[in-house]
């Protein structure tokens, strides 16, 4: 490998990181407001910290017009919102750990949303359905074969990241990604504050207790890892990114192992297992299979 790769790659693994400890800044944040204002906050300081790159990308659209940039930006925004909702108010109830594997299924459930918009599933996705699904029943579901409230709303989020990503394929080849994001946060970031003065009790000693799990959130989750994302996979080999990206939900766990002493059971860490093998499977198999194909073709 060259030398961009390796510096893809580290900028993949710091990405990886930094939206697994996320998840402790989170769930920290819910001990001093609630989940709409902290979602609300992270993500305008999201939105604030692209404006200086807005002028940078202004122009580079292909040509679509501003109404059609805001409109994009503006679904976009409204999935990301749901998404972020679920998670953040299933962090409630969840740990960090458990919320970074559980969110992780969107790699699994992308492929079976994508049916709807005429994308067909193939092996790899299946596969690692099947081993992600079992993962999450030892994870998640008790002996009377229900599931916590915070873990059932966690799942719902990783149904609408996976819409999430699905929206972005979309819309990316038509507006330029940091215009794209930007956008996004800022509409996520205002319908949450939007929610949150209707809902719930904003109060500046909230805040400001909550400062530093804020900062996190709004800096390193939504700004610096988004930009280092888009940096790293214009170089990075796509098995790479998908294996490199998937220790998010690992990062999670340890990360709320070493800072709020979640510990998980032999039951939930195998289930964790499982489910870390099935997000990568269910990235990797259809790449790999598509590289022998390839390979086939250029031999015969």
């Amino acid at each position: 490998m060259d030398k961009q790769v390796y510096k893809s790659d580290m900028f993949l693994l710091i990405t990886a990181f930094i939206w697994g400890a996320g998840f402790v800044a989170q769930r920290v944040g819910m001990d001093h407001m609630g989940p709409f204002t902290f979602n609300g906050i992270r993500f305008l300081l999201g939105a604030i910290i692209l404006i200086p790159f807005y002028k940078k990308f202004s122009n580079n659209h292909n040509n679509i017009s501003g109404k059609a940039i805001f409109r994009s930006g503006l679904l976009a925004g409204s999935v990301l919102f749901i998404a972020a909702a679920f998670q953040q108010y299933g962090l409630v109830y969840t740990t960090a750990g458990k919320a970074g594997f559980i969110t992780g299924l969107y790699v699994i459930i992308v492929p079976f949303l994508g049916l709807f918009f005429g994308f067909r599933a193939n092996a790899g996705g299946i596969i690692g359905a099947l081993l992600a699904t079992t993962g999450l029943y030892l994870l998640s579901v008790t002996e009377n074969l229900t599931i916590d409230t915070g873990d059932a709303l966690v799942l719902g989020g990783a149904v609408f990241w996976a819409l999430h990503v699905l929206v972005i394929g979309i819309l990316s080849p038509k507006v330029n990604g940091v215009i794209l994001a930007s956008l996004q946060f800022a509409v996520c970031g205002a319908l949450s504050i939007v929610v949150a003065c209707f809902t719930e009790t904003i109060t500046i000693t909230g805040i400001s207790g909550g400062i530093y799990a804020l900062l996190f959130g709004g800096i390193f989750s939504v700004a610096i890892a988004y930009t280092l994302q888009v940096i790293a996979q214009k170089d990075a080999p796509p098995v790479h990114a998908a294996i490199i990206l998937s220790l998010e939900s690992v990062f999670g766990a340890l990360t709320g192992w070493l800072l709020l002493n979640e510990i998980m059971t032999t039951r939930s860490m195998t289930g964790c297992i499982l489910m870390l093998s099935g997000m990568i499977t269910a990235q990797v198999l259809p790449l790999l299979a598509s590289k022998v194909k390839s390979m086939k073709n250029i031999t015969e």
